[in-house]
């Protein structure tokens, strides 16, 4: 079912890069090749200490926030690589209001957060991972708005093959299908995400702001199958629809995530927008 995320293990690589070569089209259909000489951030003979990379790479983080002022979104991650235990990593999203909860796969590859709606006709019922399987009732939200063919964000969504409208409905819809051949069908609302953000280095904030998602009214392939079931999946990919880069647009996270996933004992982890500090 859409991948699965191996141990994480974490590796500082020293990137060497000698020269480059870089190609300028001019008029006349003629090329001037110029080739950039690019010196080596740490010589090749010389012992580096962990410490010395390490603190070069907190520096470039540091540029990379230094014009952010928003705080950390924070995920807790379930789950575990182990095919013999659960075989994916999923997280926990409140939506709605009242807000309800829902555990979605983390999937690095998409970009799309949806859920199974209440109409949905051949969603599993239960999970073979002990997890009691929610739906998305728009009627039951009072902040939910469907988004209709007409809508300005179905139609910036729609240039990027990840939408298609029914004038019968009038309702913005997507088909998506994962590379396993597993995939979905549904349309899409805007209602409040809830997350915890965190502010400094320790102040807990409840938040929440209006995001984009799919309520998948059809499943197919894997997804269809009880034994790994989950609520829907959370894309983190970084195209406008993914929710990283709605909160981004909404100065409320970086348009950056970071993890640490546990791949022995019972897994589990911690996934955030923004940086890990600790």
């Amino acid at each position: 079912m859409v991948g699965w995320v191996s141990t994480l293990k974490v590796i500082v690589v020293a990137v060497v890069i000698v020269a480059a070569t870089l190609v300028c089209a001019v008029s006349g259909g003629g090329r001037i090749h110029r080739v950039l000489a690019l010196e080596r951030a740490f010589p090749v003979e010389e012992r580096v200490e962990l410490e010395v990379i390490k603190a070069r790479d907190r520096a470039r983080h540091a540029r990379m926030f230094q014009s952010f002022s928003g705080g950390i979104v924070d995920f807790p991650v379930v789950g575990t690589s182990d095919p013999y235990i659960f075989g994916l990593y999923f997280t926990k999203v409140r939506l709605g209001s009242p807000p309800r909860e829902f555990n979605v796969q983390i999937d690095t590859g998409s970009d799309l957060l949806w859920v199974t709606c209440s109409s949905c006709n051949n969603c599993p019922q239960n999970s073979g991972l002990g997890i009691p399987l929610n739906f998305f009732d728009a009627a039951t939200s009072s902040t939910v708005s469907p988004i209709s063919c007409s809508d300005n964000i179905c139609a910036s969504i729609v240039q990027t093959a990840s939408a298609e409208c029914s004038a019968e409905s009038n309702q913005c819809g997507y088909t998506f299908r994962y590379g396993d051949g597993s995939g979905t069908t549904g349309f899409y609302v805007s209602d409040l995400l809830y997350f915890d953000t965190i502010l400094g280095t320790s102040l807990v904030v409840n938040s929440s702001a209006p995001i984009v998602f799919g309520c998948s009214t059809s499943l197919y392939g894997d997804l269809t199958k009880s034994d790994r079931a989950v609520d829907g999946i959370f894309g983190f990919g970084q195209q406008e629809l993914s929710v990283i880069s709605q909160l981004s647009s909404r100065r409320i996270a970086p348009k950056v995530f970071s993890h640490c996933l546990k791949g022995d004992g019972n897994g589990g982890g911690v996934l955030v927008l923004g940086l890990i500090t600790t």
